[in-house]
């Protein structure tokens, strides 16, 4: 992959431009963190050579100076809510980001439960969360909130809230998703801070849309395809071209809650400490990018992943029409088709000559393999021998898993398994090709190049099983389907 994104620059910017933040308010700064602190794929795929894990990188350089509060929504818990991209409920990954940040040396301080209202699920979680020994605290559903700024600033809004202890200068508030309440418990703790005659601010750390980018720059269109579930629009800030003159971008729900957060700003301190929503922001990320061609051009790719998604995602009834309109809107103002992906090209192109399913990937110095199903194998299961005998300079016609080995794993599958459908998945390949590379200098050798599928680019001509998809995102490949069931006479 090529690069197009400073990462050392970034974490060290980065942090110097937060630390710098803190100092303008005194005592404490509270720092809404939206987006993902680590595992952060999409802002990878977009910003090539941004690291996963960079923010979390980023925090740990400020590991001494920062503790972090972790918030999630009674109503989540109760409808147990699930993450999309891991699979689980917001409670457990509450526990899943406590653990994998305490692991790192990072300072977690407390839990909030906000939107409580006596929810019997909520109160079993707490109890959980005591018991494994962390401080939790409740904040209420506030009537009118965030309009009616009048309630929100007295004893029956943020003043009945439970009030967090924080000890250090840093205070990192994050969740396992959107909705959980961050910004109202950043908010809530400015208010009883400076009751308390405690200087504290508040700023929010979001990665996109990047401010300081053109409104429809690929990277911030690519934001508003990964969105369009939500759909968020990327818009020009007004209150920042009429305070400075300067033209910046940010999303439409941070421009319409702004005058709302300006009047209790003003209710807290007597003014409103900020002019405009991106003076609200510390993102640096825009300052990082070393080759926006480069960058562009990830972006793009990410457009189009993202229309395979949700058209897919159409077909399994998981997603609306209008995601899809949505986005195929973006291609069209970054100008990008599916046939800007190759490997989507190749792979229909292999499909029409062979009249079988068809799978393409791309590999990291751009050669194109191709497969199709056979007696044997799926065409995912083929494409991944095909790739892992050109990396490990096997020649094409050798067969690293012989036939005699593949026929007694069908036969399980189908005659005492119940299955109809007897060629090998993807993850039945790989353990089939673990097992060869025992005896098989060639099976051994191309097992090896497994790490070298990562970052790679693959296409498929129907859609995939959830295992095969799932054995595609734990190799690291960048996987799309064209929105065709593979429930077919093959």
């Amino acid at each position: 992959m090529k690069i197009g994104f400073d990462n050392n620059k970034y974490l060290k910017i980065q942090s110097e431009h937060i630390k710098e933040r803190i100092g303008k308010f005194g005592d404490k700064l509270y720092l809404e963190f939206g987006g993902k602190l680590f595992d952060d794929l999409h802002a990878s795929r977009v910003l090539p050579g941004f690291e996963p894990d960079s923010k979390l990188q980023m925090l740990m350089q400020m590991s001494d100076m920062a503790e972090l509060i972790i918030v999630i929504s009674a109503a989540d818990i109760v409808k147990n809510k699930m993450r999309g991209d891991i699979g689980i409920p917001y409670d457990e990954d509450v526990l899943r980001l406590a653990s994998k940040f305490q692991d790192r040396g990072l300072y977690v301080s407390s839990v909030v439960i906000t939107h409580y209202t006596g929810q019997e699920a909520a109160d079993m979680f707490r109890e959980k969360l005591e018991k494994k020994g962390f401080r939790v605290y409740l904040h209420y559903i506030i009537e009118g909130y965030p309009s009616n700024v009048d309630v929100i600033l007295s004893e029956d809004g943020f003043g009945k809230n439970d009030y967090i202890e924080t000890t250090r200068p840093l205070v990192v508030v994050t969740a396992p998703g959107p909705g959980s309440g961050k910004m109202a418990t950043c908010l809530s703790q400015l208010y009883l801070d400076n009751k308390k005659g405690i200087k504290a601010g508040y700023a929010k750390f979001e990665t996109f849309p990047i401010w300081n980018l053109p409104l429809k720059h690929p990277v911030n269109l690519a934001y508003e395809a990964a969105t369009a579930d939500l759909n968020d629009l990327n818009m020009i800030d007004p209150f920042h071209l009429e305070a400075y003159g300067e033209t910046t971008v940010n999303y439409n729900r941070d421009i319409e809650i702004f005058p709302v957060l300006s009047s209790i700003f003003e209710g807290i301190y007597g003014e409103s400490i900020y002019k405009s929503p991106t003076d609200m922001g510390v993102n640096m990320a825009g300052m990082c990018i070393s080759d926006d061609e480069i960058v562009s051009e990830a972006a793009n790719q990410e457009i189009i992943r993202r229309y395979y998604d949700t058209v897919c995602k159409v077909v399994n009834d998981q997603a609306s029409e209008d995601e899809v309109y949505k986005i195929q809107l973006l291609m069209k103002q970054a100008k990008i088709t599916t046939d800007d992906r190759r490997v989507t090209v190749e792979a229909k192109k292999r499909a029409e000559e062979s009249g079988v399913p068809a799978a393409a990937i791309e590999l990291a110095d751009g050669t194109i393999i191709t497969s199709k199903t056979t007696d044997f194998l799926g065409a995912s299961a083929a494409l991944l021998l095909n790739a892992l005998k050109y990396l490990a300079g096997v020649e094409h016609s050798v067969k690293l898993i012989s036939p005699e080995e593949i026929v007694p794993i069908q036969d399980l599958k189908v005659r005492f398994l119940h299955g109809k459908n007897p060629r090998l998945h993807t993850d039945e390949v790989l353990i089939a090709l673990a097992l060869a590379a025992r005896s098989n200098l060639n099976a051994r050798e191309s097992l090896e190049q497994i790490p070298n599928l990562r970052g790679c680019q693959v296409h498929t001509t129907v859609m995939l099983t959830e295992v095969d998809r799932h054995v595609f995102k734990r190799l690291g490949v960048d996987l799309t389907s064209e929105p065709v069931s593979n429930i077919r006479k093959w």
